[in-house]
């Protein structure tokens, strides 16, 4: 494991590489965190842990206003300039890059993947719509990305659960009970390594049917 500071038009960024063995890497997943948490998230630590063995690296991408230590994540066009300014170091080492992230790091994933060339999109827990407000949704984000996108949620996310989502080019994977970070009730049939393992061998699969 490793870091890089990049800077970007929105301030300092930080990557922390993840890399899988040189001999069978095929891929480059960046993960972006969500307007209120950073890349300790437990499905971005599960992704850095499980998918190196299967020949992806691991990218987790904090944005410039986590690593200035704010509390409050700025406006979306603001992520989406720190995003392009780290495109360039993502794929230096000449692989094709998977742009994803958890929430708001979903939406900024989507909203540039066509225009920095990803080659696929890793949508964490896309917030739909805010709580309670689903007039306001951001299906057309979702559904603009404009390349492959695997959508992995939970099957209680206040922010949209599974059921709610649009028809559309992408695949959807649920993780029953979870919420919106993937935590799942002590009460629910299934544990909590269990729900992350959901999380894992979906990408683990997808990643491996791209071409």
């Amino acid at each position: 494991m490793t870091t890089e500071i990049v800077g970007t038009d929105a301030g300092d960024a930080r990557i922390t590489w993840h890399p899988a063995p040189a001999s069978k890497t095929r891929l480059v997943l960046a993960v972006s965190h969500g307007a209120g948490g950073g890349i300790e998230a437990r499905d971005l630590r599960a992704l850095a842990e499980v998918l190196p063995a299967h020949g992806v690296t691991v990218a987790r991408v904090e944005q410039p206003w986590r690593v200035a230590g704010k509390k409050v994540a700025p406006a979306p066009k603001t992520l989406d300039v720190g995003w392009r300014g780290l495109w360039p170091a993502l794929a230096a080492p000449g692989l094709p890059v998977i742009s994803g992230g958890r929430s708001a790091g979903a939406r900024v994933a989507c909203r540039t993947a066509v225009e920095l060339g990803a080659h696929a999109v890793l949508a964490l827990g896309f917030p739909l719509h805010p709580p309670g407000k689903p007039d306001k949704s951001r299906a057309d984000e979702l559904l603009g990305a404009g390349v492959p996108t695997l959508v992995v949620q939970g099957g209680n996310d206040p922010f949209g659960k599974p059921e709610e989502f649009p028809d559309g080019d992408f695949e959807m994977v649920e993780v029953p009970y979870g919420d919106h970070g993937f935590a799942v009730p002590k009460r629910a049939p299934l544990g909590q390594d269990e729900a992350v393992a959901i999380v894992t061998d979906s990408v683990v699969k997808w990643a491996g049917s791209l071409g």
